[in-house]
């Protein structure tokens, strides 16, 4: 399907009110939507089912499907050089609430500081959200705007009327799997990008970065065989930098039930110990993250791959193999839609190292991450 038909379509299911999403993987040019024929809210019951799934930061909370079965399934090539950007002016953004959300989260991150002196915990992640006027009407646009700035990133926009829109793209993968191979990414520390890679990474990064690593091994091991971890190297996501290692190996378990909450929500979102930060978190941040931290994407999708031996002979000769696939992404660098405003959530680990200011500087840098397709 041509890109024009494609938006074409997308726009006539929103404006009749009835869900879908649409996404680009990372470093890909298909796009694809699924387009629910209906408006039900269809919930995950095992992870045995077929679909997009869009899941809470709280794991106790329900997760949303768009079953296969329910959806039209449509693609396009996206020709990224076509789209042009409609900017709003940088001077709607409210200062006041600024420095308000400023002086709350600096007593936010110094009380995680102060806690995790105390010894109640050894990382937490705190957020914030800031919110900028928008037009519903220019969603799509605002996602255009997205795949066009963050090639490298999982950018979607999801839609359910009953539910809200989001939009984001997020550079973090919770687990990708392939019949029984299983790949994931320890992914933490945040710097400024300025023309290079090669930078220097302070030991509260470097820390934060190991944390997330050593808890993703230890809740794999019993599930997980021929586990292999790579070298942390730094990696871009727009104009921001990262420490990343990937971890791999072979699935022991069928049900992708335990791998996922095994990993959901990974100290990268919430932190270490598990409970206590989440307990924290839900607490003190003063505000209902919802889908912020959770995790979305591919879950159990057919995928088919066809290789030939002999390509004289391609009738005779063209093998497929059909595989079960669930790629889900972590719901970072993401906004929501509501009331004409959209709502972008940020944060940032904090460890023993942390200085609230300079944790105030990267939810800034972050939220330029999101405000640079507005703006």
């Amino acid at each position: 399907m041509d890109q024009e038909d494609f938006f074409s379509q997308i726009a006539t299911h929103y404006k009749r009110q009835l869900p879908f999403v649409t996404y680009r993987k990372p470093n890909e040019k298909g796009t694809t939507a699924m387009l629910q024929h209906d408006d039900e809210i269809h919930v995950v019951t095992n992870f045995n089912e077929s679909g997009f799934v869009f899941s809470p930061f709280d794991s106790n909370a329900e997760a949303l499907i768009f079953p296969v079965e329910n959806c039209e399934i449509v693609s396009s090539e996206i020709e990224l050089n076509s789209f042009t950007v409609n900017r709003y002016a940088e001077h709607n953004r409210n200062i006041d609430q600024i420095e308000s959300s400023k002086t709350h989260h600096l007593k936010l991150v110094q009380h995680g500081i102060d806690s995790i002196k105390a010894d109640i915990f050894k990382k937490v992640v705190l957020s914030r959200t800031e919110s900028v006027p928008v037009l519903e009407e220019d969603a799509l646009e605002i996602f255009k705007s997205l795949l066009k700035t963050y090639a490298s990133a999982f950018c979607y926009i999801w839609y359910h009327p009953k539910v809200g829109l989001w939009l984001g793209a997020t550079p973090e993968t919770l687990v990708n799997i392939e019949g029984l191979r299983f790949k994931t990414m320890a992914l933490a520390g945040t710097q400024p990008y300025i023309d290079k890679l090669d930078v220097a990474w302070d030991s509260k990064n470097i820390d934060e970065q190991e944390f997330v690593t050593d808890f993703i091994v230890k809740e794999l091991n019993p599930l997980v065989e021929r586990l292999n971890t790579s070298e942390v190297k730094t990696i871009k996501a727009g104009q921001l930098l990262h420490l990343q290692s990937q971890i791999s190996g072979l699935l022991k378990v069928k049900g992708l039930k335990d791998i996922i909450f095994a990993l959901h929500p990974t100290p990268a979102v919430c932190g270490l110990p598990k409970k206590k930060t989440k307990n924290f978190i839900i607490d003190n941040e003063n505000y209902n993250r919802e889908f912020y931290t959770g995790f979305l994407g591919e879950l159990n999708i057919k995928t088919s791959k066809t290789r030939n031996t002999n390509r004289r002979n391609v009738e005779n000769n063209a093998y497929a193999t059909v595989k079960t696939a669930s790629q889900l992404f972590v719901n970072l660098r993401c906004m929501q839609f509501k009331n004409q405003q959209a709502l972008i959530y940020v944060g940032g680990g904090i460890t023993i190292d942390s200085n609230p200011e300079e944790e105030w500087e990267e939810t800034v840098s972050k939220t330029r991450t999101m405000l640079s397709v507005l703006y």
